[in-house]
């Protein structure tokens, strides 16, 4: 067994991080199997006489919403959504901010210095504002957030790449390299980007949290995704009304998503650990 496979069991938060992020795949992709009852049926009997939402019971396990449905099969069904945008939504960042970074880092001249700059301008909004304007400029959809939020998270990406290719392109054994001709596709694909994986793996792991954050906050904002397509940031959104009456629409979607979130943070810091080589040998 390798070092770092070693390094990576022995920490017991990545293990905790790995296990929640199985259970969260597990129910979200048997959501149809697990879930006891539809996400979007109402039920008369899920609303009390008054009308109110009900609190955790037998039959509703995690109580009712404002609609009378039920909260549990509707998280279920949300973790679809948080997956599926934090996933798609945080690769196609990781992919555009590595390409571009690539590139800018490679050729540098005036193609690298346009490509920088316009990074450093996409960092000088704030990237929730950002993705509250281009929500609100497109018809939300569970793709078209996900394509918004890959729109303003892949400056970080591009900028930390750039780096790592600047320094890699100076090395000597590059400039022997290209000096017995070797072609730019065969240097950058065999001998540049091999070495920026770790970086990669890292960061597509730790932006998976950020990005679930940011779709949740898209959505109890009201420019995620729509109605009725189940999501934990539009459940809190639809349960305002209801915070005191109801705290339960409000503590478990919330709940899933500091559970979710947090899981990849453990599960990328450790991989950050472990593929560092400066930390080899300090255990």
């Amino acid at each position: 067994m390798s070092y770092s496979l070693k390094k990576f069991l022995r920490n017991r938060l990545a293990l905790f991080g790995m296990v929640m992020i199985l259970l969260f795949s597990i129910a979200a992709i048997f959501a149809p199997f697990i879930a006891p009852h539809p996400p979007n049926k109402q039920f008369f009997e899920g609303l009390s006489i008054e009308g109110a939402p009900l609190p955790p019971n037998t039959k509703f396990w995690l109580g009712t919403d404002l609609l009378g449905r039920s909260l549990f099969s509707r998280l279920l069904f949300g973790a679809r959504t948080s997956l599926l945008i934090g996933i798609a939504a945080n690769g196609a960042a990781v992919l555009i901010g590595a390409f571009l970074g690539i590139i800018a880092g490679y050729v540098k001249g005036f193609l690298g210095t346009a490509i920088m700059r316009f990074t450093d301008l996409m960092m000088a909004f704030p990237a929730l504002l950002l993705a509250i304007a281009l929500a609100a400029i497109f018809n939300p959809s569970l793709w078209i957030v996900a394509l918004v939020i890959a729109l303003v998270n892949w400056v970080q990406i591009a900028r930390v790449i750039y780096s790592q290719t600047v320094t890699l392109v100076e090395q000597e054994y590059i400039e022997a390299i290209r000096s017995i001709g070797a072609s730019w596709p065969r240097i950058l694909f065999v001998h540049v980007v091999p070495h920026l994986w770790p970086t990669l793996l890292v960061w597509g792991t730790l932006g998976i949290a950020t990005t679930v954050l940011l779709e949740a906050t898209l959505s109890f904002l009201g420019v995620g995704v729509r109605p009725p397509t189940p999501s934990w940031g539009g459940i809190i959104y639809e349960s305002q009304s209801y915070f005191l009456d109801a705290p339960w629409l409000v503590f478990f979607p919330g709940a899933a998503i500091m559970l979710l979130s947090l899981s990849f943070n453990l599960v990328g810091d450790a991989l950050r650990d472990v593929l560092d080589p400066t930390q080899r040998g300090r255990d």
